[in-house]
Order: structure tokens, then C-alpha cells, then sequence
């Protein structure tokens, strides 16, 4: 009789959680379809405001055989045309977009407490991490592409009126690193085919040399930086005891790629003018043939 009881009392609390699962539940009509309709209808409505107060810059029809200036991807692929033009093109268009995909994917499974899912700003840290990482993102970006297009230059001879020191060349943009050293004439073809065996296996020789200084500032550079700034940004917080968990990091890891990719596409758009130079907004110009 106690084992009924038992049974019987276990029986009823599954169902009344199971009851109250339930009652938590959103259905897809019309909860979900509700507000989707409504989200279309605002966006569809502003857009036709906006086509009709606005006129779009709208240029003559395409010519084959002229490349306007400047040359601009549709705006969703700005922000890895901006990359293009701080990093290798095989890195900026291919690996790092491979592997940011791969990286998001995988923040579930380092992430795989299932405390606070589906929660925006699950934990009692989470606005300040979204706050910091999003400005750590966003800040640090825009100081690395100043400093590859030599803003620092321009304002470091605005603020004491003389000229950029000579024997600070190098420091003028990371590819003065490899233009104004002195890097001996070893280091700039390194012939790496030499030491491939492809005759071996009755394939053609390949031809590889390796620029040392070249691959330091297309390649070594550029990776360093985009790893190395996140992992120094999340010791930083856990040092500091902003960061406790590893949803703690995720939030900031996240939040910093979320400012990353909006700050290198508004660049792109808005500050690009002709031959990609970097330019304040109101002097970037529409494209010219």
C-alpha cells in the first residue's frame, strides 16, 4: 500500500510538471505567425517609405569593360572586402570566414549547460560582459584600421606640427614593416619547393618561395591579432572576476565578433571612397568610371 502511495504521488508530480511545461509553451499559431506577419508588414512598410522618399544612387547600366572607382561588394560582403585589404586575400576570404563559422557552431558545445537556454542576458553578469566585449570589438577595430591606413600619422604630425620621425618608418602601416626594414635578401625568397618531394611521386617540381617578411605581415600579423586580442580579452575578465563561467566568456567572445562584423561593414560602406582610401563619410563619393 506505501509502494501505491509512492507511486501514485510520483505519478501525479510528473504530470503536473509535464501539465506545466505545457502551459509554458507558445504555439505557432498565432503566437509565432502573429508577430511575424506584424514584423513583415512594419519592414515591408518602411521600405516603400523609404524608396520613396530616397532616391536610390543609382549609376549607368554596367559596362564589361570598365571597372567603376571604387569597386564595392553588395553591402553583406563588405565587411570581408574590408578584410582584404589589411591580410592575405586566401586568409580574408576563405579561412577566416571558415573558420568564424566554425567558431560560432561550436559555442554550444563549450557552452553546454542548459541553465537560462533561449535567455538573452541569462546570468547576472551578462549586460556587462555584452557591453564590454561589443566595446572591445568595436574599439579595437577601429584603432587597427586607423593604424593600417597611418591615421596615427596624420594626427601625431597635426599635434606637434613637424613630420613623422625617418626612423619610424616602419611604424607607419604594418606593410612599412616589410618595405622599410632592411630584411636581408635570404629572407625575401626562401625556395620551400626545394624541399618537397613531388618529383619523388612523378609530379611536376613546385615552385614555392617564401618571403619571410611578406608572409609575417599578409599572414603572421593579422592571425596573431585575431586570436590573440578575444583570448587576452577573456583572461583579462577572468583575472578581473567579470568573467566566472564559461558562458560568461561566450556572451563577451560573441558580443566582440557581433561589433567586429558591423564595424569593419559600416567602414566598407561609408568610409571607403575612391581606390578603397579611407575617407570621412561626407567625402566618400558614389562610384565613377
Amino acid at each position: 500500500m506505501v509502494a501505491a502511495a509512492q507511486e501514485n504521488a510520483t505519478s501525479t508530480a510528473v504530470r503536473a510538471k509535464a501539465r506545466r511545461q505545457r502551459d509554458e509553451e507558445l504555439l505557432v499559431w498565432p503566437d509565432l505567425v502573429f508577430v511575424e506577419f506584424i514584423a513583415a508588414m512594419v519592414f515591408l512598410l518602411s521600405l516603400t517609405a523609404l524608396s520613396i522618399a530616397i532616391n536610390a544612387p543609382l549609376l549607368d547600366r554596367a559596362n564589361p569593360g570598365v571597372t567603376p572607382n571604387p569597386s564595392k561588394a553588395p553591402w553583406y560582403f563588405l565587411n570581408l572586402q574590408e578584410l582584404l585589404l589589411h591580410m592575405d586575400p586566401a586568409l580574408a576570404g576563405v579561412v577566416v570566414p571558415t573558420i568564424a563559422l566554425i567558431a560560432l557552431g561550436a559555442i554550444p558545445y563549450f557552452d553546454n549547460t542548459h541553465d537560462g537556454q533561449g535567455e538573452w542576458l541569462s546570468t547576472p553578469r551578462a549586460g556587462r560582459l555584452t557591453f564590454l566585449g561589443a566595446a572591445v570589438g568595436s574599439i579595437g577595430t577601429i584603432l587597427l584600421i586607423l593604424y593600417d591606413a597611418s591615421k596615427h600619422v596624420v594626427i601625431f604630425e597635426g599635434l606637434t606640427g613637424s613630420k613623422w620621425p625617418v626612423g619610424l618608418n616602419f611604424l607607419r602601416t604594418s606593410r612599412a614593416l616589410q618595405n622599410d626594414l632592411p630584411w636581408p635578401e635570404w629572407s625575401k625568397k626562401i625556395p620551400l619547393g626545394d624541399f618537397i618531394p613531388s618529383t619523388q611521386l612523378g609530379l611536376p617540381k613546385i615552385v614555392l618561395d617564401l618571403n619571410i617578411a611578406e608572409f609575417l605581415v599578409a599572414q603572421i600579423i593579422p592571425v596573431s591579432t585575431m586570436v590573440g586580442l578575444p583570448i587576452l580579452m577573456s583572461i583579462v575578465l577572468w583575472k578581473t572576476g567579470v568573467a566566472k563561467t564559461r558562458r560568461d566568456h561566450m556572451i563577451a567572445q560573441f558580443s566582440g565578433f557581433i561589433a567586429v562584423f558591423i564595424v569593419l561593414t559600416i567602414v566598407g560602406t561609408a568610409f571607403r571612397g575612391q581606390g578603397m582610401e579611407l575617407l570621412p563619410p561626407w567625402l566618400v563619393k558614389p562610384p565613377i568610371s
